[in-house]
């Protein structure tokens, strides 16, 4: 009986290990979900661009609003801000779970369902409310709740599902609200270099400032931007490579420190990979965004460099101090970066440095005798001149005995 309350003990301890252990089955990546989808495709980048993505995967029993990729078209042709997209895009996720079922089934008719939008706050009064009702026929509308009961759009079909924590459904157009598409305030106004001053960057902010880059990087700005700025100690040391760049190649250098959108740092933990900079040209200036643990790392061929520090993070701008200099494998293709290998590096084995720094410049040898390259210095000639005396000696020697022994026979 001991043995078996034993066994049952050591069973249900297993199995709450497993069951803590086990990754959990209800977790979703919206992004992922839509991939499978390419005719969502403008709608699935504008939720990673703004890092909308990060903030739906964090909740459950929520429901996204897609519209295809014309329907996209109309808004992008209106030039918003990235933080206007990000707004409008808030403004079709619902708080709440509706699949096709629950859509025609809603009680009453009509549902009041809060979107994202609501929850940031922004909305005023019920502009931040969607009205679902279920019309007939089978059809399904969706309405702002302050838009005087006017259907905007209606459903279309189900995209994807996980009960009851994500819905995907496709409605047939955008759903209007002028608050959300209002301007926010222009960004621009911030001076980035004066930020990277006054928070352990002046060297890279000063030399950023005296460069055509720093408009490349203004120019972001509305958009999104991502700077990662090398702290001082960094920037001083890299200086003198630096200064011997050309004006082009200094300015790409600059500029491969900056990514054309906004990422906050849980986004970038979540979206590892292949990264296009504001340098980038076609298959050219990319790095590669990568975890390190907790840390957060910036990989080029030629340095890995770690975020130490976020020094702003407000939609849509982030700047984030790195510990070394990006340097792009680019510049050093091109001769761009020359730098000295380092004392015995794998660079230069010791055979090549004695050869080329100790040693005289050797005088052209015969075209059919050259010694092989990677002989010791002066080895292989010691021994080619070494056999030529032997062989010259023995050569001698051989023929003064042939010389006697002929003498002695015709004597004979």
């Amino acid at each position: 009986m001991q043995l078996c309350r034993g066994v049952s003990t050591a069973s249900a301890v297993l199995f709450l290990a497993v069951l803590l252990l086990s990754p959990t089955t209800d977790a979703f990546n919206v992004t992922l979900m839509l991939d499978k989808h390419p005719e969502f495709s403008t709608f699935n980048h504008y939720l990673s661009v703004t890092q909308l993505a990060p903030e739906i995967n964090r909740r459950r029993t929520i429901t996204v609003c897609v519209v295809d990729n014309p329907g996209m078209a109309d808004l992008l042709a209106k030039h918003l801000t990235l933080g206007g997209i990000k707004n409008v895009l808030s403004y079709h996720v619902l708080l709440d779970y509706f699949d096709a079922k629950k859509l025609h089934q809603i009680t009453d008719g009509s549902a009041l369902a809060a979107t994202m939008y609501q929850a940031t706050g922004s909305a005023t009064g019920s502009s931040g409310f969607i009205n679902i009702t279920d019309l007939s026929r089978g059809k399904v509308g969706f309405s702002p709740e302050d838009n005087g009961g006017n259907i905007s759009a209606t459903f279309v079909k189900s995209v994807e599902a996980q009960p009851y924590d994500i819905s995907i459904i496709q409605i047939s157009n955008l759903l209007p609200s002028y608050e959300a598409e209002a301007p926010a305030p222009a960004p621009s106004v911030v001076n980035i270099t004066k930020l990277m001053s006054a928070h352990g960057c002046k060297v890279f902010a000063d030399t950023l400032s005296s460069n055509p880059a720093e408009t490349t990087f203004e120019d972001n700005i509305n958009s999104g931007l991502t700077i990662f700025c090398p702290g001082d100690e960094a920037m001083k040391a890299f200086l003198p490579k630096y200064k011997n760049l050309t004006a082009a190649n200094q300015q790409s250098l600059l500029e491969y420190h900056g990514i054309p959108i906004y990422d906050s740092l849980p986004g970038l933990r979540s979206s590892n990979g292949l990264t296009s900079t504001l340098a980038t040209v076609g298959n050219t200036f990319f790095f590669t965004v990568q975890n390190d643990g907790t840390d957060v790392t910036i990989k080029t061929k030629l340095v890995t460099a770690t975020i130490v520090n976020t020094l702003v993070d407000n939609p849509p701008l982030a700047i984030f101090e790195v510990n070394k200099v990006l340097v792009p494998p680019e510049l050093s293709k091109l001769g761009g970066l020359a730098p000295a290998p380092a004392p015995g590096s794998a660079a230069e084995s010791p055979k090549s440095s004695k050869s080329k720094h100790n040693s005289p410049p050797a005088p052209p040898g015969p075209p059919e005798s050259d010694s092989p390259a990677d002989a010791p210095d002066g080895d292989v000639a010691d021994q080619n001149s070494n056999g030529a005396e032997v062989v010259g000696i023995g050569g001698g020697i051989l023929a003064a005995s042939i010389l006697i022994v002929w003498s002695t026979f015709l004597l004979l």
